[in-house]
């Protein structure tokens, strides 16, 4: 049975996140029926993380077991003209075949985020929904050195959800950089994983920074808490989206116990 590595592109406002649930239409949900109607069959993919409502992605990746060989062009637009005829707002961007041991979620070594907020006086139109309309100036510099605090291997229960599953909260935060274009201020992360929350509790932190409210010592104290009650506010889902995900040459790993994240991912 062959295995097909997907990456995905797609607007989260329709959809109640990543994860098929009961409650409302999912990405999950749609690629899924989209494979059902081109093949009739009835399976189950695995993402590399379940981003929340309203959080939008541009590199999510996915696996998905087929009982047939397909070319690779066929099956990526056929799938994509069964997401179009069912009104979804998804994309399959790219598909690879790849060995059984892959796997989109366990396999994946680095995941990428990127944070977007919109600093000026004016409501957003044509922004709406896909990034985080701030009315007042931030300084982005502050924002930055504020991140600076978060980088490295840390104890982040501050900036978990408390719905969080993860077994630890312990994670090594690779990257945290705060840049600014005119009134784009853009926050990067980078980690093999991530808890919750975490990045939305991050951006929403780092904007007290920005407006002068706290200091990057103000940060550091929030982290060393390890207290939720310690996190400023949580920063809205339109901002966020899924950027991209590494994985090491070759097939998927996941039997490596010190590579392999505890389950989580959900930013």
């Amino acid at each position: 049975m062959p295995r097909y590595k997907m990456t995905v592109e797609y607007d989260g406002i329709p959809y109640v996140g990543w994860q098929r649930q009961e409650n409302g239409p999912s990405v999950q949900g749609a690629i899924e029926g989209a494979i059902l109607s081109l093949t009739g069959e009835t399976v189950s993919i695995r993402g590399a993380g379940r981003t929340d409502s309203g959080v939008h992605a541009m590199g999510q990746v996915m696996h998905a077991d087929l009982s047939k060989d397909w070319k690779i062009y066929t099956l990526r637009n056929a799938l994509n003209a069964h997401l179009r005829m069912a009104g979804d707002r998804v994309a399959i961007l790219d598909i690879v075949e790849v060995d059984q041991s892959f796997d989109a979620r366990f396999s994946a070594i680095r995941r990428h985020y990127l944070y977007r907020i919109i600093a000026r006086r004016a409501p957003l139109a044509l922004e709406a929904g896909r990034a985080w309309w701030v009315p007042k100036d931030m300084d982005y510099e502050v924002m930055h050195a504020a991140a600076q605090t978060l980088v490295g291997l840390h104890d982040f229960t501050t900036f978990r959800s408390a719905h969080c599953q993860a077994n630890s909260p312990v994670r090594t935060l690779d990257r945290l950089d705060v840049t600014r274009s005119g009134e784009l201020i853009e926050i990067r992360a980078t980690a093999q994983s991530f808890l919750h929350n975490q990045i939305r509790s991050f951006a929403g932190t780092l904007k007290l920074a920005g407006e002068g409210k706290w200091t990057p010592d103000d940060v550091r104290a929030a982290l060393e808490a390890r207290d939720r009650k310690a996190c400023g506010p949580v920063a809205p889902p339109d901002g966020l989206y899924f950027m991209q995900v590494d994985y090491r040459d070759g097939a998927g790993f996941p039997d490596d116990v010190e590579n392999a994240d505890d389950g989580e991912d959900q930013s």
